[in-house]
């Protein structure tokens, strides 16, 4: 079960990476994706997910979430892989179960 979490926030933070210049992805929108953002950034952290973030995930294509669990651009966009992986969990939502 951990891992299934690791992995589902290892794509939380992939597409996060790419929110900037992305228009939506996995059934999250630009707006879903940048709430998420503050809370697994290296610097200056927000501790709890706001109520958008959660409902944005909440709708995400989960599967989807998890083809971009190996982004190895984490460092490059000041994301902490550690905080990521702690999201789907203080968001209360269950991982898919092939991540």
């Amino acid at each position: 079960m951990e891992m299934k979490l690791q992995a589902l926030a290892m794509a939380v933070v992939a597409l996060l990476l790419v929110a900037d210049g992305v228009h939506g992805i996995c059934n999250m929108s630009d707006d879903g994706l940048m709430a998420c953002k503050p809370c697994i950034t290296i610097n200056k952290p927000v501790d709890k997910p706001t109520d958008a973030c959660c409902s944005a995930l909440a709708k995400a294509d989960l599967q989807c979430l998890c083809r971009y669990k190996n982004s190895g651009l984490l460092q490059y966009f000041e994301i902490d892989p550690n905080r990521a992986m702690q999201l789907p969990a203080k968001c209360n939502l269950t991982p898919p179960t092939q991540c």
